[in-house]
């Protein structure tokens, strides 16, 4: 116990003269190996790794349906040209229409009145989320293409997660969700 007690106030001084140091250089101190100066909550301007993604599930009320690339790969499929602000590139991306996916479920694509409530949470392996009103997804009311993508620029989706949630009508991908896990539709109170 003394040894580490030692040990401690050896390293609490090392860093403490480090600090000093670095202010009288007006430089900002030198963190000890695994420390970050980023703030709470600022892990919006990076990606931290996401923990694999398993199969997509979609629920609306008691059903469900679970989803890979390999089953959406036999569903008709869209493609989209968007401009990822994150990489600064334009891409073309093909997948499923989010509304093609959620009609089997009773969800459905003319949405009117009531139906208006309804919203859909999709989520990603790393616990992102992002909302998307029924009338953003459905092309009878929205001007968005939204899409489960499967594929960018020709080629199967992998950085990304085999499956990453699109949609063309926003200026930035902030509602994007990569290693997509999951599909919930809601309804409003």
């Amino acid at each position: 116990m003394k040894v580490r007690i030692v040990c401690n106030a050896i390293f609490l001084s090392a860093l403490g003269l480090g600090i000093v140091a670095a202010q009288a250089q007006n430089q900002p101190p030198a963190l000890p190996t695994g420390q970050s100066s980023m703030p709470m909550g600022g892990m919006s301007e990076m990606h931290k790794p996401a923990p694999p993604a398993g199969p997509l599930e979609i629920k609306f009320g008691d059903k469900s349906a679970m989803w890979t690339a390999a089953t959406l790969a036999g569903l008709p499929h869209v493609t989209v040209s968007v401009h990822n602000e994150h990489t600064k590139a334009d891409e073309t991306c093909s997948g499923v229409p989010l509304i093609a996916l959620l009609t089997p479920l009773g969800v459905t694509d003319k949405p009117h009145g009531k139906d208006l409530r309804l919203y859909v949470v999709a989520a990603g392996s790393d616990g992102y989320e992002a909302v998307y009103s029924i009338g953003e997804v459905t092309p009878d009311v929205g001007a968005s293409t939204i899409i489960v993508a499967d594929t960018e620029n020709g080629k199967p989706l992998s950085g990304d997660g085999p499956l990453k949630l699109i949609g063309t009508g926003d200026k930035r991908p902030a509602r994007w969700v990569r290693n997509l896990v999951a599909i919930k539709v809601q309804v409003a109170d």
